[in-house]
This record gives structure tokens, C-alpha cells and sequence, in this order.
């Protein structure tokens, strides 16, 4: 863990070096202050309750933009810079790499979602929320995240463009969206077995989020985004052997 620990922060300081950092944090700030405040109606809360779900239910939407943005660059820029093969020649191992990268990204990611803390506050300040179930949301905010970076990690370790490497991402994490989307759930509705298209909306990010939102923590969630984050890894790392052979 030591080495994972030596590129995590390699990769870490490599973020704030340069204004990519500081422009995504204002971006994800500024959208998720809009969505929250404007779009999801945040003083006119219909059960007059005192919550962040309006805040959270935009989380999904974001991370299908801003994540891919943070991934693409992973291992694309590494291949077109050829530093690739340079990181390959330091005593650690390529699994170790893929660790420590995303890790860093992972990490960055949840610098973002804590600098959100003023809206806990906010909601604090005006009512009495459930800060449990907040507290939960912010975690399936995070594994979350986690889910989207790692298929992005994955996707970048495929092309030395960072502009392909983002197009894909984004249209594979839209699919693990779309899958649990209620409109696309009731297309399928009529046509289709109910266990199938529970069966397909069990892979989807928005299924499994959705509890965590509202402050149902399962192990079932837990288990979907671990297993998620484990499997994209290994992908990434096979990718990076393939492509060291070729």
C-alpha cells in the first residue's frame, strides 16, 4: 500500500498544479448550487420538510459530465505523452498504478463533494433534517462517483485522445443510467417480463443511489458499487497489459 500511496499522491498534486483542479471544483460548486437552489425548488419544499434531496437528485446528471472530464485524462494523457512507459519502469506494479490513479481522482472527486458542506449547513439552519439520511446521501454521492471514475479510468486506458476517451465514458455511464430511469423503465414495461426489467435496473446507478439518498443504507447498494469499482479496475489493468504487449 505504501507504493499505492506514493503514486496517490503524485497523481494528487499533479491536480492542483495546474488551474484544471481549481476550474472543476468551481464548475461542480456552481452547478450544484444552481440545480439545488433554482431547478430543484429548495425553499419551496412542498411537504415543508427541511432536506438535500433536491440537492441530490441532480447528483447522477453532474457526475455524467464532470466525472468523465476528470477520468479521460488517466492514462490517455499518460499514452500520449508516452510517460506510460516511463511510470511502467518505476518498482511497482501495474495494478498497484491503476489503484494510486484512480485513488488520486477518487479522492480529488470527494474534495469537491465535501466543499458542498455550506448546503448542510443552509439546511440546518432553516429546519430540522434527518442528518442521517443526509449523511447517507453524501455517502452514495461518493460511491457514486467512485462507479463513474472507475468506468472512466477504464474507457481512458483505451485511446491516447482525451476527447474520444470523454465521449465514451459519458455514453457508457449514461447507459448504466438510463437502465434505471423511470420514462425508460415504463417504455419497457409493456413488453417485457417485470423480473427482466428489474433485472436490467438492478445494474443501474440510479437504483442503487436512490436508497442511499434517501437514507437507506443496504448492503446491496454497497456490494453493486464495490463490485463495480473492483471489476472496472481490473478492466483498466488488463487494457494496460494488452496494450504494453502491443
Amino acid at each position: 500500500m505504501r507504493k499505492v500511496f506514493t503514486i496517490l499522491k503524485r497523481e494528487l498534486a499533479g491536480y492542483f498544479a495546474t488551474p484544471v483542479a481549481y476550474v472543476f471544483i468551481v464548475i461542480f460548486l456552481l452547478l450544484s448550487g444552481f440545480f439545488t437552489f433554482q431547478l430543484g425548488d429548495f425553499y419551496n419544499d412542498g411537504n415543508g420538510q427541511a432536506t438535500l434531496s433536491g440537492f441530490f437528485n441532480w447528483h447522477p446528471w453532474l457526475y455524467l459530465f464532470l466525472i468523465p472530464a476528470l477520468s479521460m485524462r488517466l492514462w490517455a494523457e499518460e499514452r500520449k505523452q508516452g510517460t506510460i512507459e516511463l511510470l511502467m519502469t518505476l518498482p511497482i506494479t501495474l495494478p498497484q498504478a491503476v489503484l494510486g490513479k484512480f485513488l488520486a481522482a477518487w479522492l480529488f472527486a470527494g474534495v469537491a463533494l465535501a466543499l458542498t458542506f455550506p448546503m448542510w449547513i443552509t439546511v440546518n439552519y432553516l429546519g430540522d433534517p434527518d442528518n442521517g439520511t443526509i449523511a447517507a446521501g453524501f455517502l452514495g454521492s461518493l460511491l457514486m462517483s467512485g462507479g463513474f471514475l472507475a468506468i472512466g479510468s477504464c474507457v481512458s486506458a483505451l485511446t491516447k485522445n482525451q476527447v474520444i476517451a470523454f465521449v465514451l465514458s459519458v455514453s457508457i455511464c449514461l447507459v448504466f443510467l438510463m437502465t434505471g430511469f423511470t420514462p425508460v423503465i415504463g417504455i419497457f414495461s409493456g413488453w417485457l417480463p417485470a423480473a427482466v426489467i428489474e433485472a436490467i435496473a438492478s445494474f443501474s446507478f440510479l437504483t442503487h443511489f436512490d436508497g442511499l439518498a434517501k437514507g437507506l443504507i443496504e448492503a446491496r447498494d454497497l456490494v453493486f458499487f464495490a463490485s463495480l469499482i473492483g471489476l472496472a479496475l481490473y478492466a483498466n489493468t488488463l487494457l494496460l497489459e494488452l496494450k504494453k504487449a502491443d
